[in-house]
């Protein structure tokens, strides 16, 4: 057995050599899932690069554990120099075919997301993704957000 796939079935995870956490999300979604998730940070990106399971799922239950991710949204409350872009090192290409993706993620969050985020800034920091494939329960617990870096 090889050190990397060691590692991996041991369950850390760590966005770079030791698996990601679309690796574990993918793995461990299957059709009708209801997934917990509780991240500062869940991008149209990483929605597009899981999609597949993503749509297939029944539920998800999302907390934002990062408020002020939400003011940074609307231009008017966002200080425009301090914006910055999470997922750095995208292609031209993906920019191109972003209203499209944001579309179907939009359709996606309506229909099987709900969304509550923690009202005081820096109270949470980790990460929480837990799946309930109705046979069993999988979790990943840890400090990485739902972002490109976390896609394969």
């Amino acid at each position: 057995m090889s050190t990397q796939r060691n590692i991996i079935n041991h369950g850390i995870r760590d966005n770079h050599t030791r698996g990601k956490v679309a690796d574990f999300l993918a793995e461990k979604m299957v059709a009708g899932s209801q997934l917990s998730v509780v991240s500062a940070y869940f991008t149209i990106y990483a929605y597009d690069a899981l999609s597949s399971q993503l749509d297939q799922i029944d539920h998800l239950n999302f907390l934002f554990g990062e408020p002020r991710f939400i003011a940074s949204l609307d231009p008017d409350k966002t200080d425009k120099k301090a914006f910055k872009i999470e997922d750095e090192g995208l292609e031209l290409a993906n920019r191109l075919q972003q209203k499209e993706v944001a579309r179907r993620c939009a359709a996606w969050l309506r229909d099987k997301v709900d969304i509550r985020s923690v009202r005081q800034a820096n109270l949470l920091h980790g990460k929480l993704y837990h799946i309930d494939d109705g046979r069993r329960e999988h979790a990943l617990l840890g400090s990485s957000n739902v972002t490109v870096r976390a896609t394969p």
